[in-house]
């Protein structure tokens, strides 16, 4: 099976942005609680790419706080890819929030409690 050099690149940008995210929240002390690069979508001119960030912290606040220094840095994060990549062009990063962990939570805890109703409604007929 043959893979696309648009499929090798998104595996690449989402590894390497990873490394340089955790590099940047060690340098940053505002910049809180775990991120994750969920997905990596480079346009197949190599123009552009969406990056979609899904971060786990305590408080709302903090999730938007890390959010937006993400998004502040994404000129930095281009600089260093550049360095790493070794391509004559670096796309330019778009970091979009991934939803679909939310999701997915969301829709467990309402799974969840069908079936504890499922149950209650069995032990009632008893």
């Amino acid at each position: 099976m043959k893979v696309s050099r648009t499929a090798r690149l998104n595996g690449e940008y989402q590894k390497e942005i990873s490394v340089l995210l955790r590099r940047l929240q060690s340098s940053r002390s505002d910049f809180k609680g775990i991120v994750s690069v969920t997905e990596a979508d480079v346009a197949p001119d190599l123009k552009t790419a969406k990056i979609y960030i899904s971060i786990y912290t305590g408080s709302e606040e903090e999730k938007k706080r890390t959010f937006e220094i993400i998004k502040e840095s994404a000129g930095y994060i281009r600089h260093e890819l550049a360095q790493v990549m070794r391509m004559r062009t670096v796309p330019a990063l778009t970091f979009l929030w991934d939803g679909s962990m939310t999701y997915g939570a969301k829709m467990d805890e309402l799974f969840r409690k069908i079936h504890a109703d499922e149950k209650g409604e069995q032990e009632d007929e008893r």
